[in-house]
């Protein structure tokens, strides 16, 4: 699901002022969950560089290295506390904003996916969660 356009999205644009309306607060939710699945996965491709760049074996070869990091990665967080690794992600300094992902303005160069209607679907269900957020406010 994409943030909404031309409204507020990146953390840094939130220190100042609070989100003030519907989307921006979506837009704010959406940017403190994605700065975690990257410090997530960012912490996932530094402990096994071979994430990083896949060897070119078959997919089902792929998928299981991929399982498999995963799985002794959350070992190591449940029973290495201490990890040099979760450490370094945890610090709340470190930044993960994505420079090559651009919010355009010109919608008519948005690739789209899915059906129309699937479109339609996801663009209820976003104003439906920003609806809900508004209503939440702490």
């Amino acid at each position: 699901m994409a943030p909404y356009r031309n409204a507020r999205y990146w953390l840094g644009d939130f220190r100042q002022k609070r989100a003030l309306t519907n989307k921006e607060k979506f837009n704010h939710g959406h940017a403190k969950l994605r700065n975690v699945i990257e410090r997530a996965i960012g912490v996932l491709k530094a402990r096994f560089p071979i994430l990083k760049r896949m060897a070119p074996f078959p997919f089902v070869i792929q998928r299981n290295i991929v399982m498999t990091c995963s799985a002794l990665h959350n070992f190591i967080r449940r029973e290495g506390p201490s990890d040099v690794y979760f450490a370094r992600y945890d610090e709340p300094n470190v930044s993960f904003r994505n420079n090559n992902v651009t919010v355009d303005d010109d919608e008519d160069e948005i690739p789209t996916y899915g059906t129309a209607a699937d479109r339609e679907y996801m663009s209820k269900l976003r104003d439906e969660i920003a609806e809900e957020l508004m209503h939440n406010i702490d």
